[in-house]
C-alpha cells in the first residue's frame, strides 16, 4: 500500500516538473518570439499615435481601446489559427512567406527614408478641419494593424516552430496578448502624456510646473525618436529576415559573406567581440533593408504610381 502511494507521488512529482519545464519552455519561447519582433512592434507604436491626432482629447483612449482589441481580434481569431495550420501542414511555406513579409518592412523603412529625405511625408497637407468619424479613423488603423500584426506573428512563429503544437499555440497567444498590451498601453501612455503635462503646468508650485512643461515640450520630440528608431529597426528586421532566408532557401552566398565579416570582427575585437559582431551583422542586415526597400520603392514609383489618376502630368514635367 505504502509502495503504491510512494509511487504515486512519484509520478506527481515527475508530472509537476514536467509541467513546470513546459511552463519554463512556453516563458522562455514567448519572451524570445517576442523581442525578434521588436522591430514591427516599435514600428507600430510609433505609428498609431498618428490616427488620433487632431481628435478630441476626451475620445483619444477610446479609439486607441478599440484599436486595440481590434488589433487583438486580428492576432488570435484570424492570423494565429492561419499561422499555426500553415507550421502544421505546409511549413515549407514559412521561409517564403517571411521573406515577403521582410521584404514588405524593408519597403516601408525605404519609404519613410525617402519621405524624410525628399520632403514628402504621407500626412503633409492634410487639413486638419477635413478629419474622419471615429468608425472611418478605428477601421483604417486596424487594417494597417493587420499586416503588421501578421508579420509579427510569422516572426514569432519561425522563432518557436520547433516546439509542439500545443505549445506553439500557447506562446503564440502569449505573444499576442503581451503584444497588444504593450503597444497599446505605451500608445495610451503616449497621447496623454501631453494632457498630463498641461495639467502639471497649471499647478501652483515652479518645480511642477517645469516639468509640466518640460513633458509637453519633449513630446513631439519622443514621438520623431520612435519614428526613427522604428524605421531603423524595420530595415534592420526586414534585412536579417532575408539575410537569413536565403540562407535556407540555399543561396548562401551573401550571409556567408556576411557571417565571416562578423566573425572576423569578433575575433579582431577582445572582450568586445560579441557586440561588434553583433553591431556588423546588424549594420550589414539594416543596408541589405535599405537596398531592398528602396528597390522596392524604384518599381512602385514605375509602374503602379504612375497609374493614378494626375500622375502623368506629374512624369510629363
Amino acid at each position: 500500500m505504502s509502495g503504491g502511494l510512494v509511487a504515486l507521488l512519484d509520478d506527481v512529482a515527475v508530472i509537476a516538473r514536467a509541467a513546470a519545464a513546459s511552463v519554463d519552455d512556453i516563458g522562455v519561447g514567448a519572451a524570445r518570439a517576442s523581442a525578434k519582433a521588436a522591430g514591427v512592434v516599435i514600428d507600430d507604436a510609433a505609428v498609431t499615435p498618428q490616427y488620433v491626432r487632431g481628435l478630441a482629447a476626451q475620445r483619444e483612449l477610446p479609439i486607441i481601446r478599440r484599436i486595440a482589441l481590434g488589433s487583438l481580434r486580428n492576432k488570435v481569431l484570424v492570423i494565429l489559427p492561419a499561422v499555426l495550420l500553415l507550421s502544421q501542414f505546409l511549413p515549407g511555406l514559412l521561409t517564403p512567406i517571411l521573406m515577403l513579409g521582410g521584404t514588405y518592412l524593408c519597403y516601408e523603412g525605404a519609404e519613410k527614408v525617402w519621405a524624410r529625405v525628399s520632403g514628402h511625408s504621407k500626412h503633409s497637407g492634410a487639413a486638419e478641419d477635413d478629419l474622419p468619424d471615429e468608425d472611418t479613423v478605428v477601421s483604417g488603423a486596424v487594417r494597417t494593424d493587420f499586416i503588421l500584426s501578421a508579420e509579427i506573428m510569422v516572426i514569432s512563429l519561425n522563432e518557436v516552430v520547433d516546439q509542439p503544437f500545443a505549445s506553439r499555440a500557447v506562446i503564440l497567444l502569449l505573444v499576442a496578448i503581451a503584444i497588444t498590451v504593450l503597444v497599446y498601453g505605451f500608445v495610451g501612455l503616449i497621447v496623454k502624456m501631453d494632457d498630463v503635462g498641461l495639467r502639471l503646468a497649471e499647478l501652483p508650485g515652479k518645480g511642477v510646473a517645469k516639468v509640466g512643461r518640460g513633458l509637453v515640450k519633449a513630446m513631439p520630440k519622443l514621438l520623431t525618436t520612435l519614428t526613427v528608431v522604428g524605421t531603423v529597426a524595420m530595415l534592420w528586421v526586414g534585412g536579417h529576415i532575408l539575410l537569413v532566408g536565403t540562407d535556407e532557401l540555399g543561396l548562401s552566398a551573401l550571409y556567408d559573406a556576411v557571417h565571416h565579416v562578423e566573425e572576423a570582427a569578433k575575433d579582431a575585437t577582445g572582450a568586445l567581440g560579441s557586440v561588434v559582431g553583433w553591431s556588423v551583422n546588424t549594420l550589414a542586415s539594416a543596408v541589405l533593408g535599405l537596398v531592398v526597400g528602396a528597390a522596392v520603392v524604384l518599381v512602385l514609383s514605375l509602374t503602379l504610381h504612375r497609374r493614378k489618376p494626375g500622375a502623368g502630368s506629374e512624369v510629363a514635367h
